[in-house]
């Protein structure tokens, strides 16, 4: 018994020596030995593991330092890889693997320009037989794997199929996986940690499920860097990326069981910063960040749900090509297909109808968008000239947004533009089209639309803002519903004549309150309020307008064809304007047809339009006020309708004091006769009913003078000075009543040959009176004093004693006859006044220059250079300068040999014939004369300055006594 019991331990031990010879030192060796030989004979790269370790009691295997590739390059490779066998394999029908440990385990993965994958390219398989029909797919190789780690992986990616290759690396990968099973029911715990030379991070846990494959957990990505990835971007378009870095983190869902289904939650994604350009080097897009948090994504439903959006500084920039297209576009049309060419044929079945198999498109529901500080650089090129507009900071608000667009949204959007600012708050819908807004805008800048202007007409632009708070509703459909309400004004408008560099039509400020416009329905406008505005009105020497001028004639269409029926239109636009005031309004009228020209102004133009409407009879009530020539009131008074004034029209006008020298142009080309003086009240009453035109022209002319006579063709043949004389009663008024009565319907009747035929018969009338100076005004004067002129001492403007005392007699009879009216003609002599002119003009010229080189030097200096006394010495230094500056020219070369005193006598000879010639001094010493008889007579005689009125100078002749004589003019009313 005991003999076998030691045969058996003997036998049991010699088989424990054996199969630990085979475990520990044969198989090991042989498993290498055919391990290398496999690899040497199916891998086209070096390649070769080092030492392989198996104990056969705990079946623990490692391998050690497996390499795949050359020395330094290689693509696969690990140093150390750990497996624990459990002996329950033997009989629970699983491989049962307790602990799975890889240590720096490197993967070098590259597809080549081919799109082929390196892997592959390292084995060298034999070519499999004829295909065998596939079999259907059994059941996964049982596997339990309580533990498998993986530390201190490196990963490097490179995709040459991109024009510019695609290249990741990741260092330090750290993977564990405990409890992987692919039995049914069964999942794992996972943790992943990645970072790569740039600061990148990929964090990774979770639960994972073979049977059937499934998992659920959280993935974070942080500063994974853009740059790497977009050459894939950059294949389908041409932008290229500047800089840019991602972020992620989310907690997903993933089930591949039936059909595949992936939902997110919790995720967020930070984007910053970002910038692409244009292949050119034209900026695109710059965003300093965006952040996308409470986020939820269902592949099942098509929905993603963002809980929240933050962008700051969001900066692009977009063009409007000549051709219309936006620049945009042009870049992602390169990356479109191309479409088909005419004449291609077209496939067999593509006539043939199919039915809609589209999918439902995703819904992405928005709750929560704040956009800051965004920059929008938009540029115009369709006009001549470039239009460029800056859009920002704009800072944008969405709430609740629904890309299936069924329910609305809220909308709030604030930004700049130019200097202006602009305000939209409101909700919107897409399905059906509908949106509410309210829209505020400060000082918009209106020049904007000077290129757009510019081809319709010879215009400029030069100021002009736009304010508004209005109400905007829009219902989709057929017809589109558009309605907008409020308040909109226009501020400090001016436009510019470009033809003759002239204001055309401005205003300071255009309100129209109670707005309310309904597209293709009506326009209302509660009040139109026009403070200071100004239009500017011209008949040129062609009878053409300015307005007319300005117009840009557009290329003619081609004529319809002869059977074409034109268009109708629809019902016209329904407009009402409530009420219409005219604040401190002006206008400019002139006439370049006449000889002289005629020109006007009208200003202080105050008054009120009562209420238009284009459907309504009713007439609309007008007053107005203002002023011609900014003394003579105008009233303009009754009622109209604008739309149809041969309806009913009853207007009065009146005109009050109006200066007839104004209207020379008129009296030259109808009468003969230019008007020295006068004044005109005119009333105009205008009565209209049913074209029934019935008129009241009553015209009253005070003080009416005629001047020299003009040869005009148009002139009537009749003695108007005698005319005039005889119509004047005894205040020197005239009083002319013109009615006028016809048809305005009638295309013969016209107004003016009525008008005419009256004036012919008052005329006709007239008889000759005589025209006479007063005399005697004041007892005791003097019988041989002459009163009607005034003496001045050759180049002075100063009254002389005698002269006061004549002024100072006539202002005493001027005051015994109200009636009476006083002309002033001022009036100098070349011969008597030009030499001392010069004279006078040369010493003040010698004082200002010489107290402007005081000032330099930094002498002290009186208060003006009037004080200042220049010695004799100084006086020929200063000549050559003023010489050259009036004359415009060096003296000549011939001076240059005369002595010093001959020279300077020459210049100055010549500065003062200079200035003893010219006219403008002359005219000046005239008004000077004649501005201080009438201040005399205004302030020492007591006299309204309204009696007295300055003609125009002249330049007359010197009396026998060396003075010069202004002469006066007695008038009365």
């Amino acid at each position: 018994m005991r003999q076998g019991l030691k045969r058996t331990v003997a036998t049991l031990l010699v088989m424990i020596g054996l199969y630990s010879l085979l475990g520990f030192l044969i198989l090991p060796g042989l498993a290498l030995r055919v391990i290398n030989q496999q690899l040497e004979q199916y891998v086209v790269v070096p390649a070769r593991l080092e030492r392989l370790e198996f104990n056969p009691f705990s079946l623990k295997l490692d391998l050690y330092q497996l390499r795949l590739g050359e020395a330094g390059a290689e693509q696969l490779a690990f140093e150390h890889l750990h497996g624990n066998l459990q002996w329950d394999s033997l009989w629970t029908g699983a491989l049962h693997l307790a602990d799975l440990h890889l240590e720096r385990p490197q993967l070098e993965v590259r597809l080549d320009p081919q799109g082929k994958l390196n892997l592959l390219a390292l084995l060298d398989l034999p070519k499999p037989a004829a295909e065998q029909p596939q079999k259907p797919a059994g059941k996964p190789f049982p596997l339990r794997l309580e533990r498998l780690r993986l530390d201190q992986g490196r990963l490097h990616f490179q995709d040459q199929r991109p024009s510019q290759s695609v290249e990741l690396r990741y260092d330090a990968i750290s993977f564990e996986l405990a409890n992987l099973s692919t039995l049914p029911s069964e999942s794992a715990e996972l943790t992943l940690l990645a970072n790569n030379p740039q600061g990148g991070r990929i964090d990774w846990s979770g639960q994972l499920s073979l049977m059937p494959l499934s998992s659920s957990g959280r993935l974070g990505i942080d500063r994974l860097g853009l740059q790497s990835l977009w050459p894939y971007v950059r294949q389908n378009l041409p932008l290229e990326l500047k800089e840019g870095a991602l972020s992620l983190s989310t907690e997903y869902q993933l089930d591949l069981a039936d059909k595949p289904q992936l939902t997110l939650r919790n995720a967020s994604v930070t984007l910053s910063p970002f910038a692409i350009e244009a292949p050119d080097g034209r900026p695109l897009a710059r965003l300093q960040s965006l952040e996308i948090g409470n986020t939820s994504f269902d592949l099942a439903k098509q929905q993603v749900v963002i809980g929240q959006l933050r962008s700051q500084g969001l900066e692009a920039w977009a063009a409007r090509e000549p051709n219309g297209t936006l620049d945009w576009q042009a870049l992602f049309a390169t990356g479109a297909k191309t479409p088909e060419q005419p004449g291609t044929a077209a496939p067999a079945d593509a006539a043939s109808p199919t039915p809609d198999t589209r999918k439902p498109a995703w819904q992405v529901l928005l709750q929560d968008a704040q956009m800051r500080g965004t920059r929008l650089h938009l540029t115009d090129r369709v006009p001549e000239q470039d239009v460029e507009l800056l859009v920002g900071p704009l800072d944008l608000d969405l709430r609740d947004f629904d890309s299936r667009g069924q329910s609305p949204f809220q909308l709030k959007l604030n930004s700049a533009i130019g200097q202006g600012q602009v305000q939209i708050a409101g909700q919107v819908q897409q399905t059906p089209l509908s949106a509410r807004l309210q829209v505020e805008s400060r000082d918009l800048d209106l020049r904007l639309a000077q290129s757009y202007i510019s081809p319709l007409m010879r215009l400029e632009l030069r100021s002009g803002q736009l304010d508004g708070d209005l109400q905007v509703e829009l219902q989709g459909g057929s017809p589109l519903a558009l309605s907008v309400g409020g308040k909109a004004v226009v501020k400090q408008l001016h436009t510019l004549d470009t033809l003759k560099s002239r204001d055309f039509v401005k205003w300071q400020q255009l309100t129209l309150d109670g707005l309310n416009y309904r597209h293709g329905e009506q326009l209302s406008i509660d009040q139109v309020t026009f403070s200071q505005p100004y239009a500017r009105f011209i008949i040129n020497e062609d009878l053409t307008t300015n307005v007319g001028e300005l117009l840009i004639a557009k290329p003619q269409q081609p004529a319809a064809a002869p059977n074409e029926k034109p268009e109708t239109g629809g019902k016209p636009l329904g407009i009402h304007i409530g009420a219409v005031d005219i604040r401190d309004g002006s206008a400019n009228f002139a006439d370049f047809s006449l000889r002289p020209n005629f020109a006007t102004a009208i200003q202080q133009l105050n008054g009120h339009i009562g209420t238009l409407d284009n459907r309504q009879p009713a007439p609309a009530s007008v007053d107005i006020k203002g002023k011609v020539d900014r003394y003579a009131p105008v009233t303009i008074e009754g009622g109209l309708t604008p739309f149809n004034p041969l309806e009913r029209l009853d207007i009065a006008t009146r005109f009050q004091r109006v200066e007839l020298t104004t209207l020379t142009p008129y009296s030259g080309k109808f009468a003969g006769y230019r008007i020295r003086k006068g004044r005109l009240d005119l009333d105009l009453h205008y009565r209209i009913q049913n074209g029934r035109l019935n008129a009241e022209n009553k015209v009253v002319l005070e003080q009416l003078q005629l001047g020299e006579r003009v040869d005009s063709p148009s002139a009537v043949d009749l003695p108007i000075r005698l005319a005039v004389a005889l119509l004047k009663d005894t205040q020197g008024r005239i009083a002319i009543d013109l009615p006028v009565q016809g048809d305005l319907n009638n295309p013969e009747f016209s107004i003016m040959p009525i008008v005419w035929k009256t004036l012919r018969n008052l005329v006709l009338r007239a008889a000759e009176a005589p025209f006479k100076f007063i005399g005697g005004l004041v007892q005791g004067s003097a019988p041989d004093v002459d009163l009607g002129q005034v003496d001045f001492r050759p180049g002075s403007s100063e009254l002389e004693p005698k002269a006061q005392r004549n002024l100072d007699t006539l202002g005493e009879g001027l005051k015994q006859r109200p009636q009476l009216r006083l002309e002033i003609e001022g009036m100098s002599s070349q011969p008597s006044d030009g030499p001392l002119l010069a004279e006078q003009r040369l010493e003040r010229e010698y004082r200002i220059v010489y107290y402007r080189m005081l000032q330099r030097r930094g002498e002290s200096v009186p208060a003006s250079a009037e004080q200042l006394e220049v010695p004799d010495k100084e006086k020929a230094p200063l000549l050559e300068g003023i010489y050259r500056s009036r004359l415009k020219q060096q003296p000549p070369t011939e001076w240059a040999k005369l002595k010093q005193e001959q020279r300077a006598s020459q210049m100055r000879q010549a500065v003062l014939d200079s200035w003893s010639n010219s006219t403008l001094l002359l005219r000046q010493l005239a008004q000077a004369r004649a501005a201080n008889i009438k201040r005399y007579l205004v302030e020492r005689g007591g006299l309204d300055d309204q009696r007295i009125y300055q003609l125009d100078v002249n330049v007359g002749e010197s009396s026998a006594d060396d003075k010069v004589s202004v002469p006066l003019h007695l008038g009365s009313e």
